[in-house]
């Protein structure tokens, strides 16, 4: 009997043990299959911004080469990014379409000259006829003069006439009132009428006087006004000018035409410098404007670059910066220029001044910008971040009790982004220092997904 109790035991003991051991396998083949993930906490972080910026190095200043416009490039000696020296070759032209502008050129030139002949001729004629008609106008003025001063003599005698006569009829009365005989009342009526004849008659002569006089006046005046009108300037014309401007002007271009026949035809640079741009090419006609621009020795270069409306918000005029050319060492700057771009809205241009004997026009570089901003509390890697719909949340681990025993299972959490770089976020929401984000995973998780944890 005590035997069989001891093999009860035994058996007993060597269930529970079996069970034990069952289960533990049971709970090591599940934990097996359970996504294992990494968790990371909450910190406070300044959330620093970095902007690179790819850009080029350009001239600091660009000098343009103007040559006589026109001409037939025949060969180019230079192309972008080539160095010159003042006297360099730039491009020679072609002689025989020089010839022929020149040939072109003085047929202009006798064309406008043969006007210009034509002009003088015609105002040496204008001349003689002005003087002509002053002369004519000089001798009826003379005459004129002549005869209106006869027509004011001849009245101004009828007056003194008149008044003789009425000085004899008066004296005439004297003598017949001082005489003894009486006069009758005939003779003295007549009197008195003779008297009121010759009063009326030197009046009238009077009159005639002044009348001769204002027309002679008025006559006169008119005969002058003809001879002042002779006498002014004429109308300012600029024609004749104007002809030998254009005379001047072409004979100047065949002159210029002329040296470069001189130089054989050949174009040089009358400056140093870095050809940074070409405005011609072989068999073309060279601009009126320049036909090249060439970088300034005595100007340093400088870095450009264009900015997104993004990178702009975190950066400004005179920040600091580092710039890498080439992938040599970066050197520190200044954004010394920084506006928006007229025919692209929404994008920047920032220039930076590089120090001397730095970079050369072409050379590409990178420029950063970096900017600290604020500190925030709650602070966690981009890596835990989730986003769906335009909301954020993250996955914590959290423990229950389980069909195992302890378990840890997956909850979501929402969350706001006040801040976010490329490696941390500033959010806010219900996270503590003791929330386990989970940062990575060795499967896809969800919410409410139990999983493991890690080895520290």
């Amino acid at each position: 009997m005590e035997k069989r109790k001891k093999r009860i035991a035994g058996g007993l003991v060597l269930f529970l043990g079996f069970m034990w051991l069952c289960t533990l396998v049971s709970k090591s083949i599940y934990a097996s299959r359970l996504p294992i993930v990494s968790t990371t906490r909450i910190d406070s972080k300044y959330i620093e911004h970095v902007v690179e910026m790819e850009g080029i190095v350009e001239a600091g200043a660009k000098l343009p080469v103007v040559v006589l416009g026109g001409l037939r490039v025949e060969e180019l000696a230079v192309h972008t990014g080539d160095k010159v020296e003042e006297g360099d070759l730039l491009f020679t032209v072609d002689l025989e379409d020089i010839r022929e502008k020149i040939a072109q050129q003085e047929t202009d030139c006798q064309k406008v000259q043969l006007q210009i002949d034509a002009i003088l001729q015609n105002r040496e004629l204008a001349k003689a006829q002005k003087a002509l008609e002053e002369a004519r106008a000089r001798e009826d003025y003379d005459a004129l003069a002549r005869y209106q001063d006869t027509l004011v003599g001849r009245a101004a005698e009828d007056v003194a006439q008149a008044e003789e006569d009425l000085e004899e009829l008066y004296d005439e009365n004297r003598e017949h009132e001082n005489g003894e005989e009486p006069e009758t009342e005939d003779e003295q009526e007549a009197r008195r009428q003779e008297e009121e004849r010759l009063k009326q008659q030197l009046q009238s002569a009077a009159y005639a006087e002044a009348d001769a006089k204002w027309n002679r006046e008025t006559t006169m005046k008119d005969a002058g006004r003809k001879v002042e009108d002779i006498l002014l300037e004429e109308d300012v014309d600029a024609t004749l000018s104007v002809y030998r401007t254009e005379v001047d002007s072409i004979r100047e271009q065949i002159a210029e035409y002329q040296a470069i026949i001189d130089r054989e035809g050949k174009i040089t640079a009358d400056m140093s410098g870095m050809v940074t741009d070409v405005y011609v090419e072989v068999g073309g006609r060279v601009p009126d404007t320049a036909s090249f621009l060439l970088a300034d020795d005595e100007v340093a270069c400088q870095f450009s670059t264009t900015l997104t409306k993004e990178q702009k918000s975190y950066v400004n005029l005179n920040d600091d910066a580092k710039l890498e050319l080439d992938g040599r060492k970066a050197i520190n700057v200044t954004i010394d220029y920084l506006a928006e771009n007229e025919n692209a809205p929404g994008t920047f241009t920032a220039l930076v001044k590089l120090p001397e004997e730095t970079g050369m026009p072409g050379q590409s570089g990178v420029l950063r910008c970096a900017k600290a901003g604020e500190k925030h509390p709650c602070c966690i890697s981009l890596l835990a971040l989730q986003g769906q719909n335009d909301r954020y949340f993250v996955y914590v681990v959290s423990e229950r009790e389980g069909i195992l025993g302890q378990e840890y299972y997956v909850e979501e959490i929402n969350v706001s982004v006040i801040d976010k770089n490329d490696n941390w976020a500033a959010v806010e929401g219900a996270l503590t220092e003791d929330s386990r984000i989970i940062i990575s995973s060795t499967g896809e998780v969800t919410k409410g997904d139990v999983v493991r944890l890690s080895e520290p």
